[in-house]
């Protein structure tokens, strides 16, 4: 009986180590293979977690002014480079644009003509109502043939409503045809609060946006170097035409509103001005602090072409506050 016993002891051995094998291995695997999942799943969660953060607009704190500190009941100011917004003030209101449209109409201009020196004639049409609605010109004048890039100078420095008309007409065919291709455009970049009516800003109550799709327009068009060209002049000289021989010399409304004035370390580098009854004082500006550029959406502030212009002062306020 004890020779039995003796002979099984080494059988007995052998199974216990290889439950202890088969133990040692399931908590390696445990260890090593769960682990690595879970650390895996951990720098996920971590990603998103970080992409939410990143996403999340808050308060710029170099951005000393607070917004109700402006004229403006709209506004919001963007770091260009990676679109960060900085501060807003019911950034997404339905607001009119009045001519800041005109941001839209000459962007859209710019990708659908083939050639920027083609003439482009203007006729009785192109001026039809614009004078009886008071809407802002650039001093063509019916019959004249006028290159499309001075068309397109025409529409921001001094806001011509006659050269968006004329533009709209060569590309599309009508204003309104156009203005479908507006719309297109603004669908297309996520803007998602907007609806345009017109191509000149000239009131009506179908014609709306937000401060913060204006953003992104400017953000978009500014990639473009003709429209940025543009919109960074102060003056710009035409080449002779049928009826001005020696040119129109357009300035910037924005540049003639700022009066030489301008940001401490740093410059305003281009915008465009835009007024309606309805719409109060806009400004739609591009400026340089350091070695950033910012982009800067005011609306409805009060006043009006003869008043002191909030829309301007609103700018050198936000601008210099940068950093400080």
């Amino acid at each position: 009986m004890v020779r039995k016993l003796k002979k099984q002891k080494p059988k007995i051995l052998i199974f216990v180590t290889f439950l202890l094998m088969v133990g040692i291995v399931a908590f390696a695997y445990k260890f090593i293979i769960i682990q690595g999942y879970q650390h895996i799943f951990d720098k996920e969660y971590d990603d998103r977690t970080t992409s939410a953060l990143l996403s999340k607009i808050e308060p710029d704190p170099y951005v000393s002014i607070s917004p109700d500190k402006l004229n403006s009941p709209n506004a919001i100011l963007i770091r260009l480079k990676d679109k960060t917004t900085l501060m807003q003030k019911n950034s997404e209101e339905k607001i009119y644009p009045a001519s800041l449209t005109k941001m839209m109409t000459v962007i859209v201009a710019i990708e659908n003509l083939p050639n920027m020196k083609e003439e482009i004639k203007l006729t009785n049409s192109t001026f039809k109502g614009l004078y009886g609605a008071d809407a802002s010109m650039a001093g063509f004048q019916s019959g004249e043939q006028v290159m499309a890039i001075d068309l397109l100078y025409g529409a921001l420095l001094p806001s011509g409503a006659e050269c968006c008309i004329g533009l709209a007409d060569q590309i599309a065919g009508s204003e309104q045809n156009f203005v479908k291709m507006m719309n297109q455009k603004a669908a297309d970049l996520g803007m998602k609060n907007t609806h345009f009516q017109n191509v000149t800003g000239l009131h009506n109550k179908n014609h709306y946006t937000t401060v913060k799709d204006l953003g992104i327009l400017l953000s978009y068009a500014l990639k473009n170097d003709t429209f940025r060209e543009i919109f960074t002049s102060s003056r710009h000289s035409t080449g002779p035409t049928n009826k001005h021989p020696g040119g129109i010399t357009f300035y910037s409304t924005m540049f003639e509103e700022l009066k030489n004035q301008n940001i401490t370390g740093g410059e305003i580098l281009g915008g465009k001005t835009g007024y309606t009854d309805k719409a109060g004082l806009c400004l739609a500006s591009l400026a340089k602090v350091g070695r950033q550029e910012y982009i800067l959406i005011s609306t409805g502030a009060k006043g009006d072409h003869h008043s002191k212009q909030y829309n301007i002062t609103d700018a050198l306020a936000v601008y210099n506050s940068i950093g400080k």
